[in-house]
């Protein structure tokens, strides 16, 4: 297991924590593959009930590692980025996360698929793909414009400005906007109080919210092959190129 992704049980909630903190817990495969590791083994593990993201004090994620992403030349099913997703699409626990500092790229639309989110205000997120020659992932172009509405999906996936907490708040993104000093704390609480509740109903409960999950898998499908075009093109090679080189 990697040591840049660790797991711990506590009163029935996992503990899932980025440990990257020179990298702004930048996602690399390696990461990708423990995560997937930890969620498949969860999801057949009863004494789990609810999952808890958190990032390192300050700093959520700040997206894929872009050197060890673009190593990746194609994005399929076998490819750990994709294997992540669909597994945390088809997860059927309640997931939770406290955020603060960067949520980009992935730090912002992994939050799509949580059921609870805390932000402290000085969480900044980023969906930045249009930006960097890609196109959305993570199912987000098809879980923003039912979630927001087409034009404030529109707004933040192709303008791909970045927005504060407030803004997260009002679209319905996190649920609430929690001290620095005390947001991990916060979200442990309501992710215990969830994982205090019977656990079977719970989880049907979650996955009836939950049931458009198979019509995401194929968002993410298709969103994985346009972004291997994309990933491919001279316009992205000539972004990133730039980007690494600063």
């Amino acid at each position: 297991m990697s040591e840049l992704v660790t797991s711990q049980l506590v009163n029935n909630v996992l503990h899932i924590d980025f440990h990257r903190e020179d990298k702004k817990n930048a996602l690399t495969s390696e990461m990708y593959t423990a995560l997937t590791s930890i969620l498949a083994k969860a999801k057949s593990t009863d004494e789990v009930n609810v999952v808890l993201f958190k990032g390192s004090e300050g700093c959520f994620c700040a997206g894929n590692d872009i050197a060890d992403f673009l190593q990746q030349t194609v994005l399929d099913e076998g490819s750990p980025v994709l294997k992540f997703l669909q597994e945390v699409t088809n997860f059927d626990k309640p997931m939770v996360a406290a955020v603060s500092g960067p949520a980009v790229g992935i730090g912002t639309t992994l939050l799509l698929h949580c059921d609870l989110v805390y932000a402290t205000d000085q969480t900044y997120f980023s969906l930045p793909f249009v930006d960097l020659g890609l196109c959305p992932e993570a199912g987000s172009s098809y879980l923003l414009p039912r979630q927001l509405g087409y034009v404030q999906a529109a707004e933040l996936l192709l303008l791909a400005e970045p927005f504060d907490a407030a803004k997260a708040k009002e679209l319905g993104i996190i649920n609430d906007i929690v001290d620095s000093e005390s947001y991990i704390e916060v979200a442990q609480e309501k992710a215990e109080k969830l994982a205090s509740k019977p656990a079977h109903a719970l989880r049907v409960s979650r996955q009836l919210l939950r049931s458009n999950s198979g019509l995401v898998s194929k968002a993410i499908e298709r969103e994985a092959r346009s972004f291997s075009e994309l990933l491919g093109s001279e316009e992205a090679k000539a972004i990133f190129k730039k980007f690494l080189e600063k």
